[in-house]
């Protein structure tokens, strides 16, 4: 599949069979392509393949599947042992820390001695104590007070919330295929949008936007598979732009393992194996009314390269790019969702 990309966007910017062949020599060490010489406002239309229909159908065959009533809550890093973290999941305060052990613990954000705000608490001794009066509450809980099933997969921690979601519980979240942890690099982007869960997920599955929506980031996508009931995910090829220039070929596929993720995975190209998990997790309504969604989105990288092994030693200075370059999008697609809903929620929206 490399080689194909790669000459299609050679050729697609007028470039001879020379720099194809160029490029096939030094494909194993330079992933890099030069990318087609191209304007914005000259790139091939998608409105007509990008048929509401098909994405609400796609949207809702997600929807339809089992989520075991399972949340993220944060990244895994975000949750240590010196201090609780704190967050309202569908109006529900849930607090969550680790004991020394480092295992993963979680419950409600009130204290059930006179609702202060757990998250504001201390943790001493693997327990949390309330600021307000010095009540103690371990990983077991106390009377009033029942810890809620918590998962860490190691790179996001979930949190079950079986009155919320309403549906028969799982004993773990549904996860998708992921790189090896040992030789990956994740990094985790929280942003907020007024929006539903449900029209985070709908922008991730309407794939044609990409190049036009997001140009800083994609040149030449095309949708080379559409879902059905059979095989329900798309498949897509891309370029990711590193400069006007130049970019980075790719085949990827984007599914729905449950109501509220969408897994991006890279079949092929550069960081095969790699994958970027979208979650949406509906938080409550703002003062207005109007409901407020977390995109936590797991960018998990891999490749067999040896630069990479030098990339995932400076994990810490890796990481702060990644979540900028996740945060340039949802800044686009954030806005994108909020106007869905709001069409949608006002009897305006074409799906």
């Amino acid at each position: 599949m490399q080689k194909e990309v790669r000459y299609r966007l050679d050729n697609a910017a007028g470039g001879s069979d020379i720099i194809g062949r160029v490029c096939d020599m030094v494909s194993d060490r330079v992933p890099v392509r030069r990318l087609p010489a191209w304007t914005w406002a000259e790139q091939q239309p998608t409105w007509r393949d990008a048929r509401p229909g098909l994405i609400e159908a796609a949207l809702k065959r997600a929807q339809a599947r089992p989520s075991g009533n399972w949340f993220v809550l944060a990244a895994s890093r975000e949750i240590r042992g010196d201090r609780p973290f704190g967050r309202t999941i569908a109006g529900v305060e849930v607090v969550a820390w680790r004991t020394s052990d480092g295992a993963l613990h979680a419950g409600p954000g009130e204290c059930p001695h006179l609702g202060a705000p757990l998250c504001r608490a201390a943790v001493t001794g693997g327990e949390l104590v309330c600021r307000w009066h010095g009540l103690a509450i371990g990983a077991r809980g106390v009377p009033g007070w029942d810890p809620l099933p918590a998962h860490d997969d190691g790179v996001l921690a979930w949190v079950r919330l079986d009155a919320v979601g309403g549906e028969d519980p799982l004993p773990a979240p549904v996860l998708s295929r992921r790189p090896d942890p040992q030789t990956s690099l994740d990094a985790v982007f929280t942003g907020i949008g007024r929006c539903e869960p449900e029209d985070v997920v709908a922008n991730r599955l309407d794939p044609w936007h990409g190049s036009w929506f997001h140009p800083y980031s994609f040149v030449g996508l095309r949708v080379i598979e559409e879902p059905t009931e059979q095989a329900d995910q798309f498949v897509i090829e891309v370029a990711f732009r590193l400069t006007r220039r130049f970019g980075v070929p790719v085949r990827a596929a984007f599914s729905c393992p449950e109501p509220r993720t969408v897994v991006m995975d890279i079949l092929d190209g550069e960081g095969a194996g790699s994958v970027v998990e979208t979650h949406a997790v509906p938080l409550g309504v703002d003062d207005t009314g109007h409901p407020r969604t977390a995109v936590i989105e797991a960018t998990i990288a891999n490749s067999p390269r040896p630069g990479f092994a030098v990339a995932r030693r400076g994990a810490p200075l890796m990481r702060p790019a990644m979540r900028w370059a996740a945060a340039r999008l949802w800044r686009d697609d954030l806005a994108y969702a909020r106007r869905r809903y709001e069409l949608r929620t006002t009897g305006r929206w074409p799906g």
